[in-house]
Formats: structure tokens, C-alpha cells, sequence
């Protein structure tokens, strides 16, 4: 982490709670729009198709006809798109002089980086987001959800009490792609988990095992497993605690047991030796 990067903060609504604009209703989308207004924030909302808009309306919500009327009715502006292209194309006609544009939509680096420029070309202040969680994790302490934040620190914090609101915030750095990075690493090693999690099923299909049983027993393994991983960032890779040897006889086991079963290797040979310190 970023030498500049702070500890998680707590969801918490400001004493005065400040006015914002939400572009994007999708699932995350409309649960950050619900956390926002039950907290008494004056929310403006826009989405690209109609339908999304009633139930947050009847919550309170201003709903916009166009995103340029949604920029221009609040001084911060949150954007929760499908993708970078997205962003660009909402923002296209609306005048971002003086606003401060929080981006949560998922990006790379560079996108994340170019984003920021062009909102600094158009007169904007930017921050980017990126949102580790999934909806029902919004607005509920403990969950385990996440906003991470890049960018300016004087803007994160100026922004952070309504930023914090729907799930627990943290600041990664200056740069602006690095809340991307963040987001899209740890992205990558939820992805590879639940790839891990198919191959299992897929390897006791049809052996007559109980699914549902098997999957608390998945659960059970990866969750025991999990605080291993923090071993990678260690200084230096964690110390071999297993033989070479033992390493690969495993690694063969495995796939001698997929190709058995029928099952593609793929995901094994990518990993293959991964494991070994752990």
C-alpha cells in the first residue's frame, strides 16, 4: 500500500449530509443510491434505460432527464457505469467545470489515469473508486465491503464522510490508477477462487456425491485456507515449508485426477507449483 494510504473508516453518515448526483443504476448503482438517501443525502439520479428510477424517487430521490442535468444539479458527482466507455459517453454533453467527479466504475489503470486527465481538461476534480463488494454488502457495517479511493488527498478527504457511507472507505494513494490495480488484483484472486471452486464440482460430477454437502465442505476448506494468502506480502516470498518434491508429487496428483475425471487441466497447469510456502 501506498505510504499515503489510511485505514478503513467506518460507514458513518456527516452530521450535515451533503448533496450528490449518482449516474448508473444497476444493481451496485441502486444499492448506493438507497444507502445514500437513507442517510439523508440529497441524491439526484440518472440512468441510461427507464424503470429504475421510480422506487428511489419514491425514497426521495430528484430523478434527472438527461446525466448533464444530474452533473449540473449537484457539486458532487459519483458515476456507476458498465465501463470506461460508458463514463465518457454519459459525461459527453454535461459541464464539469467545478465539480467533483468520483468514478466507481470498474477500469484499468490507465483508463484511470486518462479519465483523470480529461476530467481535469473539462474543469473537474477527480477521484478515482473502485468497489469491493457486492450489492447486498452496501450499507451494511461488517459486511466486509469496500470503497477504495486515488487521487487527490485533499479531495478524498473533503469527500470521504459521504463516500464512507455506503460501505467502509480507504485511500490507496495519489496515483490515480491505483484504486483500479487495487479493485482489479483482488478482483483477479476472487476470480481465480471461484475458477478453483468450478474445477472441484466439476471433478465430482456424477461420482454420486451430495452437491450441497461437497459445497459447504468447499466453503468450509477455502475459508480455513484464506489467511494464507497474506503470506505474499511478505518482504520477500514465504519460506518453504513443504519439499520440492512433495510439490510436485501433488501438483501430479491432480491433474492425473482431472484428466481421469475428464476434466479440462488448464486451471492446474497455471497453477502448478503455486502453492509451494504455503
Amino acid at each position: 500500500m501506498s505510504d499515503n494510504a489510511s485505514a478503513p473508516t467506518s460507514p458513518t453518515a456527516p452530521a450535515s449530509p451533503a448533496p450528490l448526483a449518482l449516474l448508473g443504476l444497476g444493481a451496485m448503482g441502486t444499492a448506493l443510491a438507497r444507502t445514500w438517501l437513507a442517510a439523508g443525502h440529497p441524491l439526484t439520479i440518472w440512468n441510461r434505460g427507464p424503470g429504475r428510477t421510480a422506487e428511489l424517487a419514491l425514497r426521495g430521490a430528484r430523478v434527472a432527464d438527461s446525466a448533464a442535468e444530474a452533473v449540473a444539479a449537484r457539486p458532487l458527482v459519483v458515476t456507476c457505469l458498465l465501463d470506461d466507455a460508458s463514463v465518457r459517453e454519459a459525461l459527453a454533453d454535461a459541464d464539469l467545470t467545478g465539480k467533483d467527479l468520483v468514478d466507481l466504475t470498474t477500469s484499468t489503470p490507465a483508463e484511470s489515469r486518462a479519465r483523470a486527465a480529461w476530467a481535469a481538461e473539462r474543469g473537474a476534480r477527480f477521484l478515482d473508486g473502485g468497489i469491493m463488494a457486492v450489492p447486498p454488502m452496501i450499507g451494511a457495517p461488517g459486511a466486509g465491503g469496500h470503497i477504495l479511493c486515488s487521487g487527490s488527498r485533499a479531495l478524498f478527504d473533503q469527500h470521504r464522510d459521504v463516500l464512507g457511507v455506503p460501505a467502509e472507505i480507504r485511500y490507496v494513494g495519489e496515483d490515480f490508477g491505483l484504486a483500479a490495480l487495487y479493485d482489479v488484483a483482488l478482483l483477479s484472486a476472487m476470480t481465480a477462487m471461484f475458477a478453483g471452486a468450478r474445477h472441484a464440482f466439476a471433478l465430482v460430477e456424477g461420482a454420486g456425491i451430495d452437491r450441497k454437502e461437497f459445497g459447504g465442505l468447499v466453503a468450509d476448506w477455502l475459508t480455513a485456507m484464506a489467511p494464507a494468502t497474506a503470506a505474499y506480502g511478505a518482504p520477500s516470498p514465504p519460506g518453504d515449508t513443504t519439499s520440492p518434491a512433495v510439490v510436485a508429487a501433488g501438483d501430479a496428483a491432480l491433474l492425473r485426477t482431472a484428466r481421469e475425471q475428464g476434466v479440462d487441466t488448464a486451471l492446474l497447469e497455471a497453477a502448478a507449483g503455486s502453492v509451494t510456502g504455503i
